[in-house]
């Protein structure tokens, strides 16, 4: 036998051997199972555990309450039953919706990913599993990777003298992008509190919802922003030279109006280093919670930037104690806003929502004065499926 030959066979023998616990160390159980009528099977082998219970969004919500914010919706909470085996399941006594679902187990207590499902999304410091429930004609088929033309989603960092560092944030480029020379449509999608650059591509599914819906010829084809809002950061948790920091929420720059000032650093790189059509005719700004916030002060601090907005369950009115010339004066830049005729200015929100009566006060403030806009109104709280929802409404009304 050639020495070339015994090289590749020892090195074959040493991968395998290495790999072993990679190839054979997964979970036998299935978890969870999407039986054919839409119910679904969670199991967990917990031979020694008490009490073994499920808690996920496919669950029914249960009221909270939250300091600060009064009272919140989370998610139910199941029991699991146990076997002779120690498996212990449960089943989903109704067929579920078409949705993108997160859940976690709790053993005596502790909560705990599912080891069988090696889908996680990480939502500031939560972890939790993911599944999807399809259907044809649903919202959720565009949460899918469909057999369609893909956009390409690259992070980038960029100058912000603004903030005065360099920052990270994602973009997502429309199919066909690399390959011609068009110029396209901008829209800048903002993360709420806790989230940062990764939050829209990871738990709103915006490349998949973004192909899916060019590929239908229900969207243009266009560039999306996805910045960090926060203003501390430069980057998301774990991706800067803070290493791996714990992900919270920190929103105590956010009075200062540092973020909302400092955008046209972010429009600047964008229109210098990417072909887009640079002008106000050809941009959108939305955001959820904190980043509609962002969007509503952004957008009226600079009336000139944006032609169409949308805000997702928006927090409205600045903090306690905010001290920013930002804030300053916002019926008169929203009267300045509107004289210029945006195209579109888009608000959202679910009726359990903690935020819905700042946004019924800042919709009568609108009214009062005469300015335009579009309301959606859902049902749940502030919750990623709303968002998810939102942006399947908002990107087929833009630069048409």
């Amino acid at each position: 036998m050639k020495k070339s030959s015994l090289l590749f066979l020892f090195l074959l023998l040493w991968t395998v051997g290495n790999a072993q616990q990679a190839l054979w160390g997964g979970s036998q159980i299935v978890s969870p199972e999407i039986n054919p009528d839409n119910t679904v099977t969670f199991r967990l082998f917990a031979p020694n555990a008490k009490k073994v219970q499920v808690t996920g969004d496919f669950l029914p919500m249960q009221k909270k309450q939250v300091p600060g914010l009064g009272e919140v919706e989370e998610p139910g909470v199941a029991d699991l039953t146990k076997d002779d085996n120690g498996v212990w399941s449960f089943t989903t006594p109704s067929p579920l919706s078409p949705e993108l679902y997160g859940y976690s187990f709790l053993v005596d207590g502790l909560k705990m990913m599912d080891p069988s499902n090696v889908y996680m999304i990480r939502d500031v410091a939560t972890v939790t599993n993911v599944f999807l429930i399809d259907g044809e004609g649903s919202r959720a088929h565009y949460y899918k990777v469909n057999d369609v033309p893909h956009g390409s989603v690259s992070r980038v960092w960029y100058d912000s003298p603004g903030l005065g560092k360099k920052r990270r944030m994602t973009i997502y480029t429309p199919p066909g992008y690399e390959d011609s020379k068009d110029s396209y449509p901008v829209f800048y999608l903002l993360h709420g509190a806790g989230g940062d650059e990764e939050a829209w591509i990871a738990l709103g599914r915006t490349a998949q919802i973004l192909d899916n819906l060019i590929a239908e010829g229900k969207a243009e084809p266009m560039i999306v922003v996805m910045t960090n809002g926060n203003a501390v950061q430069s980057a998301a948790p774990g991706e800067s030279a803070e290493g791996f920091t714990v992900p919270k929420m920190d929103v105590s720059r956010m009075n200062r109006g540092e973020f909302e000032a400092s955008f046209p650093d972010v429009v600047n790189y964008v229109d210098t280093h990417y072909r887009t059509k640079a002008d106000k005719h050809h941009r959108a700004i939305a955001g959820l919670s904190m980043g509609g916030f962002h969007s509503l002060h952004i957008s009226k601090q600079y009336p000139d930037l944006f032609d169409y907005i949308g805000l997702f369950s928006a927090a409205i009115f600045p903090p306690q104690g905010a001290q920013s010339s930002v804030y300053e004066d916002m019926t008169g830049k929203l009267r300045n806003q509107f004289e210029m005729k945006p195209e579109l200015y888009w608000i959202a929100i679910g009726d359990k929502d903690f935020l819905y009566e700042d946004n019924v006060k800042f919709r009568k403030l609108l009214d009062k004065n005469g300015f335009p806009y579009v309301y959606y109104e859902s049902p749940d709280g502030h919750i990623w499926k709303n968002w998810r929802i939102y942006l399947t409404e908002f990107v087929p009304m833009l630069f048409k």
